[in-house]
């Protein structure tokens, strides 16, 4: 297929998939909303992470710090005076907090952009999983802003968008549920098209040329400084928005809301949706959410065989079940589900 045909077979695909989300809710129970709700989270998260990693080749096991850095951010912003001992209100509604969120993040991100500019590879990845480590203590020191351990409750204050009553929208009447979905995957696709815009153009490609050969890179005049930070900062400021809607979505947080392990899911729902692409990355966040669930044998249910259920059921059952599967999947979709979309494209192309 030439260029345009693929950029036109893009632009329906993401269309129809837009439809296809902005009409699940109907088919779906409120709980299942809620559940799809966090895909779309992750699904940001992702993204984020995919534009640093996949794209620039920087590896990141604290991307789960980011998104803390974001979540807090709007917990603070909502909780308003009632935060810092005043009367109840005062905060920001819950969807203005996201683009702040953002921003914080996005900032440290290009802060911390700087000083790894001298580390690759492994010391890179071992330095942002320092962030990770450090970040629930961190929290802990700042208990006049954070909370502390107990962190900060949003349950049923009135920044907190249909907590206490419904929503009126294009005259739907929407619950917290189906509110959060909306608002999730409303933000998640625009951060799809924002992350293709991006990596189509110049900057895309300067990312690409910074993984692929960072001496052949500054041999084309690209900045390596320039583009490693921009992609940090970028790469933070998605994980930001994730986190403040996680914030939003919890009712609460505190230092157990961002553990450590969650920067390790971010990356291997990387790595399972396709390094390098983006169309994958949905399958990679629903496998990072959904698989902990299914291991545990509370979702699937009496759709999984007997024997797994019983496996599932002993301790340290649903830790080798979710180990077994992804070493499956890693053996047969080496390249992730992205990496099979563009086998099958390549196929179809060459048959034509």
């Amino acid at each position: 297929m030439s260029p345009r045909t693929t950029r036109v077979v893009g632009f329906v695909a993401f269309a129809a998939f837009a439809v296809f989300v902005a009409v699940l809710p109907s088919f779906v129970s409120d709980f299942k909303a809620q559940q799809y709700a966090y895909v779309g989270i992750y699904l940001i998260a992702l993204l984020g992470l995919n534009i640093l990693t996949g794209y620039t080749g920087q590896i990141s096991l604290g991307h789960g710090a980011f998104m803390a850095i974001g979540g807090y951010t709007t917990a603070i912003l909502m909780a308003g005076n009632e935060q810092f001992g005043g009367p109840v209100g005062g905060g920001l509604k819950d969807f203005w907090t996201i683009p702040f969120a953002g921003l914080v993040a996005g900032l440290v991100g290009l802060a911390f952009g700087l000083p790894a500019l001298r580390l690759s590879g492994l010391y890179l990845a071992l330095a942002t999983f320092a962030i990770a480590v450090a970040m629930p203590s961190t929290v802990k020191r700042f208990e006049e802003f954070s909370g502390g351990s107990s962190g900060i409750n949003l349950f049923g204050i009135p920044e907190l968008t249909a907590s206490i009553t419904n929503v009126e929208i294009l005259g739907q009447s929407l619950n917290f549920n189906d509110w959060l979905y909306y608002l999730s995957w409303s933000i998640a696709l625009v951060g799809m098209a924002v992350a293709w815009f991006i990596l189509r153009g110049r900057t895309g490609r300067a990312f690409r040329a910074v993984r692929d050969s960072e001496t052949a890179a500054v041999s084309s005049g690209v900045s390596l400084a320039r583009y490693k930070t921009l992609a940090f900062g970028i790469s933070a400021a998605y994980a930001g928005v994730a986190g403040g809607l996680f914030a939003i979505a919890n009712t609460f947080v505190n230092p157990d809301t961002f553990p450590i392990a969650l920067s390790i899911f971010l990356l291997i729902g990387v790595v399972v949706g396709g390094l390098g692409g983006l169309s994958g990355l949905v399958f990679g966040a629903i496998f990072i959410y959904f698989l902990p669930l299914w291991a545990q044998g509370t979702d699937l249910g009496s759709h999984l065989p007997n024997f797994i259920i019983e496996e599932t059921n002993k301790p340290g059952g649903p830790a080798i079940v979710y180990g077994v599967v992804l070493i499956l999947v890693m053996f047969f979709l080496p390249n992730g589900v992205g990496g099979l979309f563009r086998r099958i494209g390549q196929l179809l192309t060459r048959r034509r």
